[in-house]
C-alpha cells in the first residue's frame, strides 16, 4: 500500500474546498472499504482461483510482474493509477461518495494487493501465519486512514518534493518484494514442468 500516493491521488479528486471532517469521512470509509475487501479476498480468493484453473505459482509470477509495474512507477514518479480524464472527473464531482469507489477500491485496494494477499495466504502454513497477515494488514489499514484523514496537512508539510520522496522509497520496497515473487514463483513452475 502507499498511503501517501493514494491521499495525492484523493485530493485530486475530491473538492480542493473540502473541509476537516469531510475528509475524515472519506477517510473512514475508504479504510472500512479496504478492510472488507482484505476479508472478502482472504476468504474467497482460493475459490476464485480454483474457478479460473490459475495455479498459486502462476499468480505469484503475476502478481510480481504487476507490483514490480507499480514499483517502477512509483520509483519514476509516475501514479500507479489512471486518474480520470475532465470529464471523467465532472463526473465524480456530481457524485456524492468518492470513498468507496474509486478511492477504496480500485485506487488504494488494486490488483497488487489483491495477488499479494493471495500469494501471502497460500505461503501461510498454520492459523497464526493467517493472522499475522491480518494484523499486518489492519495495521496498514489504521495507517492509510491516518494518512488520509491528515492528508491536507502532510500535503502543506511536505510538499510535493517530500511526497514524491516517501514513494519512492515504497516503490524501492514493493520492488523488491516483487522480484521475490517473481524469482519464486518462477523457480517453483520450472520444478513442475521440467
Amino acid at each position: 500500500m502507499d498511503p501517501i500516493g493514494v491521499s495525492a491521488i484523493a485530493l485530486s479528486l475530491l473538492s480542493h474546498n473540502i473541509t476537516k471532517d469531510e475528509i475524515a469521512k472519506v477517510a473512514l470509509k475508504s479504510t472500512v472499504t479496504i478492510i472488507i475487501a482484505f476479508f472478502v479476498v482472504l476468504i474467497t480468493g482460493d475459490f476464485i482461483l480454483k474457478l479460473f484453473g490459475i495455479g498459486e505459482h502462476s499468480l505469484k509470477v503475476m502478481g510480481g510482474i504487476i507490483l514490480l509495474l507499480m514499483a517502477i512507477s512509483m520509483v519514476n514518479g509516475k501514479s500507479t493509477d489512471k486518474k480520470p480524464s475532465k470529464e471523467e472527473g465532472k463526473e465524480l464531482q456530481n457524485n456524492d461518495d468518492l470513498s468507496v469507489i474509486p478511492i477504496g477500491i480500485p485506487i488504494a485496494f488494486g490488483t497488487g494487493l489483491f495477488t499479494t494477499i493471495i500469494i501471502f495466504k497460500h505461503q501461510s502454513e498454520v492459523f497464526t501465519d493467517i493472522l499475522s497477515i491480518t494484523m499486518a494488514f489492519l495495521v496498514n489499514a489504521l495507517l492509510f486512514y491516518i494518512v488520509l484523514r491528515n492528508s491536507i496537512y502532510i500535503k502543506t508539510y511536505l510538499g510535493l518534493t517530500g511526497q514524491n520522496i516517501i514513494t519512492k522509497l515504497m516503490g524501492l520496497i514493493v520492488g523488491a518484494i516483487s522480484i521475490q515473487f517473481i524469482v519464486s514463483g518462477v523457480i517453483k513452475l520450472a520444478q513442475m514442468y521440467l
